[in-house]
């Protein structure tokens, strides 16, 4: 019963925090990005990857059984947005990441009348992600370019319950295949949470060593021109804290719900630029 109470006292007093403008700041206790942890996750990539690589279809749906497959096109031609979680093995086995948990999604949009070029003008225009992707991209900046391969930061906005935010840095490498298909690996290489954001006591924190809430951020776009438009596939796999004993009403809805809410938002976003750009 006594934890009970203490999960509604918070729960009152974050909403009243967040009622009269005030940033709840994140109680549960600082985590430590740990070298199996990274390991684990690095491990993860890596195989991820290898798929993406190997012999598969470009297209994360038309690797579906067909009737999933039909579904799947059916719900993106009706404008709506197909959204899968995915997990990759080792040979049959979980990757487990110890101290963190590996979160990771697809999902496929189509745009009828776009195209490949509309929609790298769009990804690729970091100096505007902070307006394209608002609210939850708050700065954005191109720091450089050198062909197809770019280097860009974004500070993330994530609210759910309490609000975190993040300042990261990204790599990213856009590719076409054929004439009828492009691609775009991106992959943070710095990510800092902020405590006391836009006032003047704004820091990171050090890097591994903060809330947890996002340690990794991976993406990999696919775009097929195909059907009289353009079908958008989105793949993130990312990183986080696991959930600790006592915080779960803070932390779990960060490492549950924001990754599939951050790809639909992303995903659906991008659409709607296109959208607008094909009409």
């Amino acid at each position: 019963m006594l934890g009970r109470s203490w999960f509604l006292v918070a729960e009152i007093l974050v909403a009243c925090a967040m009622t009269h403008g005030v940033q709840a700041a994140p109680a549960a206790a600082a985590a430590e990005l740990q070298n199996r942890t990274t390991q684990a996750f690095d491990r993860y990539v890596r195989l991820t990857e290898a798929r993406l690589n190997g012999n598969v279809p470009f297209l994360w749906i038309d690797g579906l059984p067909e009737a999933r497959r039909r579904e799947a096109l059916d719900a993106v031609r009706r404008n709506e947005l197909s959204i899968e979680r995915l997990e990759t093995k080792d040979n049959g086995r979980d990757i487990d990441a110890p101290g963190g948990m590996i979160h990771h999604w697809v999902g496929t949009a189509f745009v009828p009348g776009a195209t490949i070029a509309q929609a790298l003008s769009v990804l690729q225009n970091y100096n505007e992600h902070h307006r394209i992707y608002a609210p939850t991209v708050a700065a954005s900046k191109l720091q450089s370019r050198d062909g197809d391969r770019f280097t860009f930061f974004l500070r993330f906005v994530m609210k759910k319950v309490i609000t975190v935010v993040v300042n990261t840095d990204h790599e990213a490498v856009f590719r076409k295949p054929a004439a009828d298909r492009a691609e775009g690996w991106i992959h943070s290489t710095r990510i800092a949470e902020v405590e006391n954001p836009g006032t003047p006591t704004e820091r990171e924190k050090p890097v591994g060593n903060d809330g947890g809430y996002l340690w990794r951020l991976n993406t990999y776009w696919r775009l097929l021109a195909r059907d009289g438009g353009l079908y958008i596939h989105c793949e993130s796999v990312s990183l986080s804290r696991g959930i600790p004993t006592g915080f779960g009403w803070i932390v779990g809805p960060f490492v549950t719900s924001i990754p599939r809410e951050s790809l639909t938002f992303t995903l659906d976003t991008t659409r709607r630029q296109l959208e607008r750009g094909a009409r």
